[in-house]
């Protein structure tokens, strides 16, 4: 707690504040009360961090009861800050409908949107499916000639692949191309579970192509290989499984996740393809670790089929890498 003869308003803000981010609603109206006690007279900031604090304990009743206490008075009107403080606690409440009518109240009221606004109404009507809105609003922003942040444009992509729209999800990442803003592996999975959810292999190797010529490189193009060889897996489609692989490697990149090499293997067992599986482990091993989840994955295959040799070799390397 602060000392007896602090009067330092910003301490007490960023105090009340730490007191909604751990939910304590009691303790933050302690200090406010404190404060007053202390004859230390309140300031829009700091009831700004109440009601907020207010808002992320669910107590909605309570700041908007600060609200009108601010309205009424003459020292701390509420500000920009304040309508922001609503609409991004709404959020936290899932609520759309409230978050869209203080967005409307902060512009009646004089203040300008801004970029956290947007952000905050784009991501709550994607969660909630009203992708019309989200749309809208996107646009909306677009048009004031706010520059969009990475994660509005990861919302605006997740929205357009949640509609299943493949046609709207190609054109918004050729835009995202040709006006160089950043392509993260959370994207690129949104588009790949899209992608294959609906059977579209050709969308995701035209998209690679796409990369390729847009020189893109990181974890999104790794997300795209990776998505690709999974689907072709999942389809038994060795031969694409190999030559996929190898593209991948052939840029210098590797399996991340145990997931999508035992995919791979257990495509392999599927086809009773046991020499190309030999083949695949030894051609990843020099780039990717097995987990023991994979060599579980092996043991129990060799053992269904009863290829005693291929089983032991498994063993042995599973005590030489210390699992």
């Amino acid at each position: 707690m602060l000392d007896d003869n602090e009067i330092d308003h910003d301490e007490y803000s960023r105090l009340i504040s730490l007191c909604g981010k751990i939910q304590n609603m009691s303790l933050a109206m302690h200090v406010f009360t404190s404060m007053e006690a202390r004859g230390i007279k309140p300031t829009t900031s700091i009831f700004n961090s109440l009601l907020y604090a207010c808002l992320l304990s669910s107590n909605a009743i309570t700041a908007l009861s600060l609200f009108e206490i601010m309205e009424n008075s003459e020292s701390y009107q509420p500000n920009s800050e304040t309508y922001d403080n609503f609409i991004a606690g709404f959020l936290n409440l899932r609520d759309v409908n409230k978050m869209q009518a203080w967005f409307v109240g902060k512009r009646a009221a004089g203040f300008s949107a801004n970029l956290q606004n947007y952000e905050c109404l784009i991501s709550g009507c994607v969660k909630a499916r009203d992708f019309d809105t989200a749309d809208k609003l996107y646009e909306e922003m677009m048009s004031s000639g706010i520059m969009p942040s990475l994660h509005i444009m990861e919302w605006v992509l997740e929205g357009r692949c949640k509609r299943g729209s493949c046609d709207q999800v190609k054109e918004f990442i050729n835009f995202l191309l040709e006006c160089k803003f950043e392509i993260n592996g959370k994207m690129i999975e949104n588009v790949v579970r899209l992608y294959s959810d609906l059977g579209k292999v050709d969308e995701m190797e035209m998209l690679l192509e796409i990369f390729t010529e847009f020189n893109q490189v990181g974890e999104a193009l790794l997300q795209l290989h990776c998505g690709i060889i999974r689907f072709y897996a999942m389809m038994d489609r060795l031969d694409d499984v190999e030559f996929s692989v190898g593209r991948m490697m052939s840029q210098g990149m590797s399996f991340k996740s145990p997931s999508d090499v035992e995919k791979v293997i257990s495509s392999y067992f599927r086809q009773g393809a046991y020499e190309r599986l030999d083949l695949f482990l030894e051609h990843i091993k020099r780039y990717f670790k097995l987990t023991r989840s994979t060599y579980d994955l092996l043991v129990a295959g060799y053992r269904r089929v009863g290829l005693t040799e291929k089983l032991n070799l498994v063993m042995e390397d599973m005590i030489l890498a210390g699992l």
